[in-house]
C-alpha cells in the first residue's frame, strides 16, 4: 500500500515536519516535504505543470493509495505552503483516496481552523478525509529530541490505527 505523508510546512526545522517524519516512519509511508521542495506559487497556468518538482508532486499523489496531510495553523488556519501545493493537484489525484488530517498548533487557541479548511478542500478534492483528526499543541513535543512525547505518541497512534482501519475498508 502506498502512502503518501505531506508535511505541510514551509519551515525545515518546524513542529509539523517532525510529527511528518514520525508519522511516515510509523506508516512506511513516502514523506513529501513541503519545507524541501521549491513549487512555485501556483497561477494556473499549463507550463507550470512542465516543471520537474510539480510533475514529481502530481506523480507522487497519482500513485497514491491513501493520504496524511499535516500543516501547522498560522493566522488561524492552514498553511499557504500546503495549499499551494494541493492546488497543483485535482480529484483525480485525491478520488475516493481516505485522507487524514493533522493540524500542529501554536498553543492554546488554535488547530482546529486548519483542520476545517483542510477538511473542505478534501472535499473539493473528492478525497475520503476521515472524521478523527488530531491537533498537536507545543507541549506535544520534545524540540531538542526532534520527536513527540509518550502522551503524543500514543495519541497519533490510536488516530494511525483508526486510519488503518479505514485502508484495510477500502484501499484494494
Amino acid at each position: 500500500m502506498n502512502i503518501v505523508v505531506i508535511n505541510g510546512t514551509p519551515r525545515k526545522y518546524g513542529r509539523t515536519r517532525i510529527a511528518a517524519k514520525h508519522i511516515a516512519e510509523r506508516m512506511d509511508a513516502h514523506l513529501v516535504d513541503l519545507s524541501t521542495m521549491n513549487l512555485p506559487m501556483f497561477n494556473g497556468e499549463k507550463d507550470q505543470g512542465d516543471l520537474a518538482e510539480v510533475q514529481l508532486l502530481q506523480k507522487t499523489a497519482m500513485e497514491a493509495d491513501a493520504f496524511v496531510w499535516l500543516s501547522p495553523e498560522y493566522h488561524s488556519g492552514m498553511s499557504g505552503a500546503l495549499k499551494n501545493a494541493l492546488d497543483f493537484l485535482g480529484g483525480d489525484h485525491f478520488r475516493h483516496k481516505p485522507t487524514l488530517l493533522f493540524s500542529v498548533a501554536g498553543g492554546g487557541k488554535g488547530g482546529i481552523n486548519s483542520l476545517n479548511q483542510m477538511r473542505t478542500i478534501g472535499r473539493g478534492l473528492y478525497a475520503n478525509v476521515i472524521p478523527n483528526q488530531l491537533v498537536l499543541d507545543p507541549h506535544c513535543f520534545i524540540r531538542d529530541e526532534d520527536c513527540l512525547t509518550e502522551d503524543a505518541t500514543e495519541k497519533v497512534q490510536f488516530v494511525l490505527d483508526e486510519f488503518q482501519s479505514y485502508l484495510d475498508r477500502y484501499v484494494k
